[in-house]
């Protein structure tokens, strides 16, 4: 993976759409460029999205599927944001990425009691790919989708819900420290430069 790792951490479909191209220092970075890209990327959110602890290694196939459902994700997502119907194709593409590995509730008992997981057949692409659309499908229909805002520092494209009203950037850690750099460098050079003149 190239450059800073993604932003993690917010809702799984978020996450999702935060692996697009986007620049803070230097050329813009596609988290899922390529298939080692989008290992790391599953790495990174662990337990959160089913069956993405076990994929040990990913086709181009399984990366095609992955980013199918990010683009078709993003159409939706931005239209709903702005209170517009999502696009039918984003969302029929949405639907048949689900339809293509169905979650099955699967019993087993664990010598305690009886544990129910999702789990979906397929290969891995396909199996995440699936699981990535529900997490879409759900985010449209949630509350939370009118609440999402994008970071305000001027060169991220990072989505987020805030926590907190106040909250401007993706990461207080990656665009508000450079932020509040910023603004600290504007602040003291203009102090320096009317002493000056």
């Amino acid at each position: 993976m190239n450059g800073p790792e993604p932003l993690t951490g917010e809702l799984l479909a978020l996450d999702l759409l935060n692996t697009l191209p986007y620049a803070t220092d230097g050329p813009p970075v596609d988290h899922l460029a390529d298939a080692a890209g989008l290992l790391a990327w599953l790495a990174l959110e662990g337990a959160r999205l089913p069956g993405a602890a076990d994929v040990r290694e990913v086709t181009p196939d399984d990366l095609a599927a992955v980013r199918a459902v990010r683009a078709h994700a993003t159409l939706a997502v931005d239209a709903a944001r702005r209170g517009e119907r999502p696009p039918e194709s984003a969302l029929r593409e949405l639907n048949e990425a689900q339809l293509a590995a169905p979650a099955i509730r699967y019993a087993q008992w664990d010598g305690d009691a009886v544990v129910v997981t999702a789990r979906r057949s397929g290969p891995p692409g396909t199996r995440v790919a699936a699981a990535l659309a529900e997490e879409v499908a759900g985010l449209l229909a949630d509350p939370a989708l009118a609440r999402i805002r994008e970071c305000e520092a001027e060169d991220c494209t990072m989505l987020f819900v805030p926590a907190h009203p106040r909250r401007r950037w993706c990461s207080a850690a990656r665009c508000g420290n450079r932020a509040r750099v910023a603004r600290y460098y504007r602040r003291h050079k203009g102090v320096g430069s009317e002493a000056s003149g």
